[in-house]
């Protein structure tokens, strides 16, 4: 992610900083040919890094210039379409995967960000904002994916039966890949990551854009520093598919079905912490191991270890964190 500096106000490097944004680009200080191609310096958190080089796409020929400054000794290259259209970004994407460069693409809101980081599946490598968006820059970073969310082993402690309840099934317009799936739990603050029902059995064929989540009543992770019930999912809603490595990419929601099932309360331990989640009870209703495997929680054992993501007991107000006292059990 980068920050776009167009007016150079004071203090906005440290403002940048703040927001998480990596690095700034002095736009005033082009050192190029014209308006619709122009070199820029790159600032990182020491001053000066690099050089990259913008280049403004209208017509056809800009995307063969684009394409021609990657061959520079750019660190990498800004597009900035004047009519945003699918086709000429999958075009440039495609031609800067094949030749191993950096291309970055000039956003100004969210919309635009969900786009670049979506088409050809892995999108552009970064985005550029202009400084009026600089609030807003921690949502836009969040679009884009970010670093790993740490997962960890915890051991169970206790399953058993919790009788008949709402349980949740989130259909992605995604398709799920073994090892990758949804975090999950009655706690905020320790999620479990239930694994896609893309396992194949004898019985049922798999559903490799479903995961059944929970009750009704648990969090899910939408966002790295963000939470909602499962309740609340419709279509359209956007959320996180996470691997057993952490890594996480966006999700969209096709269809949430809720229905009435036989539940199961799976609780464990990361050293001090506790949490549960409430599950379906049935064999195709899968965590993840510590080794990656998936585990059917028919088949959980007091003494297994199963990947979560635990962040300490910190309280949530509108699916955001929050510092007060909270008791969760």
């Amino acid at each position: 992610m980068v920050v776009l500096d167009g007016t150079e106000p004071p203090g906005l490097e440290e403002r940048a900083a703040r927001a998480g944004v990596e690095r700034t680009i002095r736009r005033s200080q082009k050192l190029g040919l014209n308006e619709d191609f122009a070199a820029v310096q790159v600032y990182g958190a020491r001053g000066p890094e690099s050089m990259a080089a913008w280049v403004k796409i209208s017509k056809g020929e800009d995307i063969a210039r684009a394409v021609d400054a990657s061959d520079g000794e750019y660190s990498f290259v800004v597009v900035e379409c004047t009519d945003w259209k699918v086709i000429p970004l999958e075009n440039l994407i495609a031609e800067f995967r094949r030749r191993g460069k950096k291309l970055y693409a000039y956003v100004k809101g969210k919309d635009e960000v969900n786009l670049a980081f979506s088409v050809l599946e892995r999108g552009v490598d970064g985005v550029v904002i202009p400084p009026g968006t600089l609030e807003d820059a921690k949502g836009l970073l969040e679009v884009g994916g970010g670093a790993p969310l740490q997962l960890l082993p915890a051991r169970v402690t206790r399953t058993t039966d919790a009788g008949l309840g709402e349980r949740v099934c989130v259909d992605t317009t995604s398709r799920l890949d073994i090892g990758e799936g949804m975090l999950v739990g009655s706690r905020a603050a320790f999620l479990y990551l239930v694994h896609g029902e893309t396992v194949p059995t004898q019985y049922i064929p798999t559903r490799p854009f479903r995961v059944n989540a929970g009750s009704l009543h648990s969090y899910i992770l939408v966002q790295p520093e963000k939470t909602r019930y499962l309740s609340e999912l419709e279509s359209g809603d956007r959320l996180l598919l996470v691997d057993r490595r952490g890594s996480s990419r966006p999700g969209v929601v096709g269809r949430v079905k809720i229905e009435r099932r036989p539940m199961i309360l799976v609780e464990a331990a990361l050293g001090e912490e506790k949490g549960s989640v409430i599950l379906q009870n049935a064999e195709t209703i899968r965590l993840v191991m510590k080794g990656g495997e998936p585990v059917a929680v028919t088949d959980l054992k007091v003494g297994d270890e199963v990947m979560v993501y635990a962040r300490g007991p910190r309280g949530r107000h509108f699916g955001g964190e929050v510092d007060e006292f909270i008791i969760e059990r």
